[in-house]
């Protein structure tokens, strides 16, 4: 059979240690699930289940340097808004996939773990809240989510506590514990895998802890989650 088009590079993330690509499939985020964070958006992480939302698979990479020479990873600031904020989240990779699966199986379908930042244009969020609107083009645009390399599962040691932080410019905006999750991983896929078959490539974005915050150009971001992953990259 022959395309009509050219095929497109399928996405993916390199891989910890270098050499080799993890394809991304699709990919999934959860919201609020951090107590503190759903506060700070006016939720009551007590009474909500976990919600997903999408980003496009291709929306997912790791920075690099600019073509400029520039030493420095970049992420380019979205056009459309005028109120860019960072969000640091554990990611984890699915190397197997299924449907209903039991929490206490759950790990068994992750292939390893990255940091990455979802980026949100918050004004276009909370226009198409207060209007009752899909916000997808405020989670889902172009280089949305910068990640770090993925780290694949090692001696079955999955990270369920651990800081998770993120600072701007040499300032701390964002700091929290994964321990501090309302929904842990496995509870996570457990839950998703009853609305989709998940499948080998897709990844999962956990949530973000409380302090998340505008970007402007030019602003230095340092994320990371000890004992996982960290991630750099200057927006331009």
């Amino acid at each position: 059979m022959t395309y009509v088009l050219p095929v497109p590079t399928p996405p993916s993330l390199p891989v910890s240690g270098g050499g080799t690509l993890f394809p991304v499939r699709r990919v999934f985020c959860v919201g609020r699930n951090y107590g503190d964070h759903a506060r700070e958006m006016g939720a009551d992480p007590n009474r909500e289940p976990p919600f997903f939302f999408l980003k496009p698979a291709d929306a997912v990479f790791a920075p690099r340097p600019a073509a400029s020479g520039d030493a420095r990873p970049v992420v380019p600031y979205p056009p459309q808004t005028a109120d860019l904020h960072h969000e640091v989240e554990l990611v984890v990779a699915l190397g197997k996939g299924g449907a209903a699966i039991d929490p206490a199986d759950a790990l068994d379908a992750v292939w390893g773990y990255g940091v990455g930042v979802d980026l949100t244009r918050r004004d276009l969020q909370s226009e198409a809240k207060n209007l009752r609107r899909p916000w997808d083009l405020a989670k889902g645009f172009d280089f949305s989510g910068p990640c770090s390399p993925l780290s694949p599962v090692g001696d079955g040691v999955h990270p369920d506590r651990g800081r998770i932080w993120l600072s701007v410019d040499g300032s701390p905006r964002q700091e929290g514990d994964l321990a501090d999750q309302i929904w842990a991983v496995p509870e996570i896929i457990a839950h998703l895998s009853r609305s989709v078959t998940l499948q080998p490539g897709d990844l999962i974005f956990t949530g973000t802890p409380a302090g998340v915050g505008a970007l402007t150009r030019g602003s230095t971001v340092m994320a990371g989650i000890d004992g996982v992953a960290e991630l750099s990259f200057t927006i331009e």
